[in-house]
């Protein structure tokens, strides 16, 4: 049977930059490629350092950064992204230097967890496996 895992979420976003931060802070990732995207606007791929196959690509065009009440040419059928940490404490300090505001902490298999919007309105959901209930 074939094995797979996530390879890339596309989001799109009002500030390519700031969000790229946000997950170099929290992540320890780095900027894999930004540049102008195909479909126009401009995109920066933030990721794990050294891995090509696990990534995030942050989109931006004018019509997104123009439109105070986020009408998305895709819509918004997205529930959160997960994204998994070994220090969930570290995380959400740099989530909250940020000026975002953690909620929905809870310690359930598999893992610790908690959740935050970015600025843009995605949720994100935050986990780590270290020290997670038994």
């Amino acid at each position: 049977m074939p094995k797979g895992s996530i390879e890339h979420a596309n989001l799109t976003v009002t500030n390519p930059a700031r969000s790229a931060e946000l997950f170099r802070q929290m992540l320890g990732w780095e900027t894999r490629w930004s540049g102008h995207s195909q479909m126009g606007g401009d995109t920066i791929h933030v990721g794990q350092p050294g891995n090509g196959a696990t990534y995030m690509a942050l989109y931006t065009n004018d019509d997104v950064r123009a439109d105070k009440d986020r009408h998305y040419s895709k819509g918004q059928p997205l529930n959160h992204v997960g994204l998994l940490v070994d220090d969930l404490e570290a995380a959400e300090r740099v989530v909250i230097a940020a000026g975002l505001e953690p909620f929905g902490h809870d310690d359930y298999e598999p893992g610790k967890r908690f959740y935050f919007f970015d600025w843009d309105g995605i949720e994100f959901e935050v986990v780590s496996y270290a020290g997670a209930a038994s």
